[in-house]
């Protein structure tokens, strides 16, 4: 099992930056214009059961990624969890702490390459510089969305 985490502080109260995640088009405003991703269908906002699918470009291989809502808890915490997909498993757990009046996001994601420990030794560190890429975008958008006042 391999582990990111991505952190920062959103000058915004959590109800901000949690009702922020659950508008409609929340996928296409955290999906950077440089990752290779289409959104198919967002269904149930956070809730358990919520259901994102996305088609994944790998070169030229078009790939199906389905995730699915596990936990919610409303301001607190939700969790994602691939049901199919290019990774052998993958759990996303979006956090929101109260940090005096300002919103600690930690995005905390738990996951396993195929090809087992071999290829999460080789390929580990590339995966997590990728997702420090896009996390690093993702929390700025929120950010910048969140703290507009």
């Amino acid at each position: 099992m391999l582990h990111f985490s991505h952190s920062s502080l959103i000058d915004a109260p959590v109800q901000v930056v949690w009702e922020f995640h659950t508008r409609p088009d929340i996928l296409q405003l955290l999906t950077p214009s440089w990752q290779p991703v289409e959104i198919v269908r967002r269904e149930g906002g956070l809730d358990v059961g919520a259901i994102s699918e996305f088609r994944i470009l790998l070169g030229f291989i078009p790939l199906r990624w389905v995730a699915v809502h596990t936990e919610c808890k409303p301001l607190e915490l939700f969790t994602d969890e691939q049901q199919e997909g290019i990774v052998e498993s993958w759990i996303h757990r979006h956090q929101f702490v109260n940090e005096n009046g300002k919103t600690r996001l930690t995005d905390t994601i738990t996951y396993s390459l195929p090809g087992g420990e071999l290829a999460e030794t080789l390929l580990g560190w590339w995966v997590n510089s990728r997702l420090e890429d896009m996390f690093t975008y993702r929390h700025q958008v929120t950010k910048r969305e969140c703290e507009k006042g």
